[in-house]
């Protein structure tokens, strides 16, 4: 069987060539510093696993339920209440 790189490869062409050549002759870029607060970083997981249990709580249940009929702007929903112009039926 196959082993599959640990590494992904780059999409762009050039970046694609540059790293065949650089696997070829063994010669890698060297990684780029994580110039990131450290401290920060971790506030910004600790924010988002303290606030959404938080908005949750302070919800109330008509507003939730309101919320969760909704379906997720990602879907590119369209309701069928309206015609294509916008202007309700």
């Amino acid at each position: 069987m196959l082993e599959r790189s640990s590494t992904s490869k780059p999409r762009d062409l050039n970046d694609l060539a540059a790293a065949i050549m650089g696997e070829a002759t063994g010669e890698t870029p060297a990684e780029e510093p994580d110039d990131r607060d450290p401290n920060a970083v971790a506030l910004g997981w600790k924010g988002g696993a303290r606030g959404v249990p938080a908005r949750a709580a302070s919800l109330i249940p008509e507003r939730h339920r309101e919320i969760a009929k909704k379906p997720p702007a990602r879907w590119d929903y369209v309701d069928e209440t309206t015609d294509p112009s916008g202007a309700p039926s």
